[in-house]
């Protein structure tokens, strides 16, 4: 006759799962209590005194995870990262270039504004002062990446632009975007939606008359190197 299975044995694998489920609520509440302060505050003001406050623990225990503020940014800045390229990241990598202009902005720009409305930490770590080396340098390789697909785009609408050319339209579009979207931020409900549409307007009007020559005076469009 089998032996019965030892019931301590079986059960002995769960607990460290169950404690590492534990530790991974605490960390992702500890997370979003560091946004919170990092938006209100600013990461130079923010303190762990107050990330605890935030998350309604003491200080000992947000020092069970994270042993100083830079840790915490670096972790949320890496998450949110992360989640920015599954989004605007996937979006651009899946552009269609034969959409007209109006919907390929529309395809960009409508996943960039929901998330950086969805996570305005994101904004505070990837653009604020004083910010731990780790994010800004990869917020930076990233932001060189995005610039050379936006400049593969635009290669698609102006076939005879120059290198530099596109490299100054490019920067251009992602200088009007960044403004564009820190005045979003700064506003909510019916304001903000209207900032949301004068964003899309004033990249439309900036980039039509190099894609389309009849939308400049005398119908002609001039291409620089």
């Amino acid at each position: 006759m089998p032996e019965a299975p030892d019931t301590e044995e079986q059960a002995r694998p769960t607990q460290p799962r169950r404690r590492q489920a534990r530790g991974e609520r605490r960390i992702a509440q500890l997370l979003e209590a560091a946004a919170g302060v990092f938006c209100r505050n600013g990461y130079t003001a923010a303190s762990t005194n107050a990330i605890a406050r935030e998350a309604g623990v003491s200080p000992g225990t947000l020092y069970q995870f994270f042993p100083n503020k830079e840790a915490i940014a670096v972790e949320l800045g890496t998450r949110l990262m992360q989640r920015w390229r599954e989004t605007h990241g996937a979006a651009l990598d899946t552009l269609d270039p034969s959409l007209p202009l109006d919907e390929l902005l529309d395809s960009v720009l409508d996943p960039m504004i929901e998330f950086n409305c969805a996570n305005p930490a994101f904004t505070v770590l990837m653009h604020g002062s004083e910010i731990p080396g780790r994010i800004t340098q990869e917020h930076d390789a990233v932001h060189s990446a995005l610039l050379e697909r936006v400049e593969e785009i635009l290669g698609d609408f102006l076939p005879s632009a120059g290198p530099a050319q596109l490299s100054r339209v490019a920067n251009m579009t992602f200088s009007v975007v960044k403004v564009g979207l820190e005045l979003i931020l700064a506003h909510e409900g019916a304001e903000q939606d209207a900032y949301k549409a004068e964003l899309k307007a004033m990249v439309h009007r900036y980039l039509r008359p190099l894609v389309d020559p009849a939308a400049l005076p005398g119908g002609t469009r001039t291409n620089t190197p």
